[in-house]
């Protein structure tokens, strides 16, 4: 290969692995005897929704909490926004972490602070000196934003379940995370407000230009949001396509997902 084509080889790898921001390479995670993750190869691209469809227990959730350290993985490499993290220091991991957004399953918000205060918790930790004027601003654009402007005095108390799913991604993406984690953003909700919150993380998508990963067991949820789908099982990527190619799969275990 002569010199030109070599460079022009490795330019073209270098503008793809820019596409990628999290990359898996052999992932492997057990607890005791319990094989969760097995031999995991996954890839996300730049401004992607890759959901992970799976029966309960097959390694959902430890996927996506090994991105932000919440899980330490046992072998293999994890790659985010190109940095394996595994020979990162203390202080890069932090720098990593900030720019990746968690909704919690159950929105995790602090019960003992109203909404206004539940959104300035990440400002304060995070920027540290950020002047109150700049805060306000913030806050009130990530409540307009899910459509909550009128809540910023209220307690989570009085919120309901699609609204404290609403405050929990607003507090999530009020530091403009690059990459989102979604735990079951759609759980214990009904249709309705499933829906909507299906069409938040669109517009989330859209408006921020985020690449998201989505756990879900919610069906329509995946069927309206997705770009790319993989399903679990065992701990293993058992399929990965479409919404449309896996529905209609040959095989007839990834097709009753979609039945």
């Amino acid at each position: 290969m002569t010199t030109n084509a070599t460079s022009i080889k490795a330019e073209k790898e270098n503008k793809q692995n820019d596409l990628i921001v999290v990359r898996m390479e052999h992932l492997n995670k057990s607890f005791g005897n319990n094989h969760v993750l097995q031999d995991i190869n996954l890839v996300m691209n730049k401004g992607e929704n890759l959901v992970i469809l799976g029966k309960s227990g097959t390694g959902k959730s430890v996927l996506i909490k090994s991105i932000v350290g919440l899980v330490e993985i046992d072998e293999g490499k994890l790659f985010i926004l190109g940095q394996n993290i595994s020979q990162l220091n203390d202080n890069e991991l932090i720098e990593i972490r900030k720019k990746i957004g968690f909704l919690f399953q159950s929105a995790a918000l602090y019960d003992s602070m109203t909404v206004r205060e539940n959104l300035e918790f990440p400002l304060r930790r995070q920027l540290h000196t950020i002047p109150k004027d700049e805060m306000n601003s913030l806050v009130k654009e990530a409540l307009l934003n899910v459509g909550l402007a009128e809540t910023i005095d209220l307690w989570p108390s009085e919120l309901s379940g699609g609204m404290r799913k609403r405050l929990g991604l607003a507090r999530t993406l009020i530091l403009k995370p690059e990459i989102m984690l979604y735990d079951e953003p759609t759980t214990g909700l009904d249709p309705i407000t499933s829906k909507e919150i299906s069409h938040l993380i669109l517009e989330v998508q859209k408006k921020y230009n985020t690449s998201s990963i989505i756990i879900t067991h919610d069906i329509a949820c995946a069927k309206l949001i997705a770009n790319r789908i993989i399903v679990l099982k065992d701990g293993i990527c058992a399929a990965e396509g479409s919404y449309g190619d896996l529905k209609d799969s040959a095989d007839a275990w990834t097709r009753s997902f979609f039945e």
